[in-house]
C-alpha cells in the first residue's frame, strides 16, 4: 500500500482529507508540526509527503529543504490561494507541486497519482544512449545526471525535465507542453510551477545560472535546450 505523510497543523483540514485520502486506498501518517513531521518521515519512509507552509514550530519552507537535501521523494505543498510568494518559494525549495486551499479531495488525489506515476516512469526508464550537452551527461539507464563527472542532486521532477530537454534539444518548449509531458495530463496548474523548476535545474547545472547557456528562454513561449 502506498504511504502519505500529510504535515499540517489544522486538525480539522489534516482529519478531512487524510479520511478522504484513505478513502482512496492511501495509507495516510499525520503529522502536525514540523519536527514530528520530520521524526515521521525518517520512521515511516512514505512514498510522497503532504506538506503544509504554515506550521507552528519549523516552517514549512525548512521542512521542505531538510527532506530536499536527503530524500527525492515527491512534496506536494498547500498552500492559501493568495500566497504567491509562499507558492514560489515552495517550489524553489524542492516541492514538485502544489494544491491551494481550500483544497477539494478529488484534486488532491488527482495530483497525488500525478506525482506517484512520474516516479514509476523514472523508474522504469529505459536503458537509452548516454546524452551529453556541455559538461553535462545524462545518464537515463542509471537515472542520473552529471555535470564534469560529478553526479547532479536532482529531484525526480527535475530529471524527467532535463530528460523532455534533451529530447528535443534545440527545439522550443512551451511552458503547456512541459506542464503536460512533465507533471501529467491530469495537471491542473500554472506557468509558475514550470518556471520554478526551470530555475532550481539551472542552478545545478549552469555554470552561471542568472545568464544560462543549456537551458535559454524563448520569450513569450517557454524554454528550449542548446544542443
Amino acid at each position: 500500500m502506498t504511504t502519505l505523510l500529510f504535515i499540517e497543523d489544522d486538525d480539522s483540514i489534516r482529519l478531512a482529507l487524510t479520511l478522504a485520502l484513505e478513502d482512496e486506498g492511501y495509507d495516510v501518517r499525520e503529522a502536525a508540526d514540523g519536527r514530528s513531521g520530520l521524526e515521521s518521515f525518517a520512521k515511516d519512509e512514505p512514498d510522497l509527503v503532504l506538506l503544509d507552509l504554515r506550521l507552528p514550530d519549523i516552517g514549512g519552507f525548512e521542512v521542505c529543504r531538510t527532506l530536499r537535501a536527503s530524500s527525492i521523494v515527491p512534496i506536494i505543498i498547500v498552500t492559501a490561494q493568495t500566497d504567491t510568494y509562499d507558492l514560489v518559494a515552495g517550489l524553489e525549495a524542492g516541492a514538485d507541486d502544489y494544491v491551494t486551499k481550500p483544497v477539494v479531495p478529488k484534486e488532491l488525489a488527482a495530483r497525488i497519482r500525478a506525482a506517484l506515476r512520474r516516479v514509476q516512469l523514472h523508474e522504469n526508464t529505459a536503458a537509452e544512449p548516454t546524452g551529453r550537452f556541455g559538461d553535462v551527461e545524462l545518464r537515463r539507464e542509471q537515472g542520473i545526471a552529471l555535470k564534469a563527472g560529478i553526479e547532479l542532486n536532482l529531484t525526480k521532477t527535475e530529471f524527467r525535465l532535463l530528460c523532455e530537454f534533451a529530447d528535443h534539444a534545440g527545439m522550443v518548449l512551451s511552458r503547456d507542453q512541459l506542464l503536460e509531458r512533465v507533471w501529467g495530463y491530469e495537471y491542473l496548474g500554472d506557468s509558475r510551477l514550470v518556471d520554478a523548476h526551470v530555475r532550481r535545474l539551472r542552478v545545478k547545472i549552469e555554470d552561471q545560472p542568472d545568464d544560462p547557456k543549456l537551458i535559454v528562454t524563448a520569450r513569450g513561449i517557454g524554454y528550449r535546450l542548446l544542443a
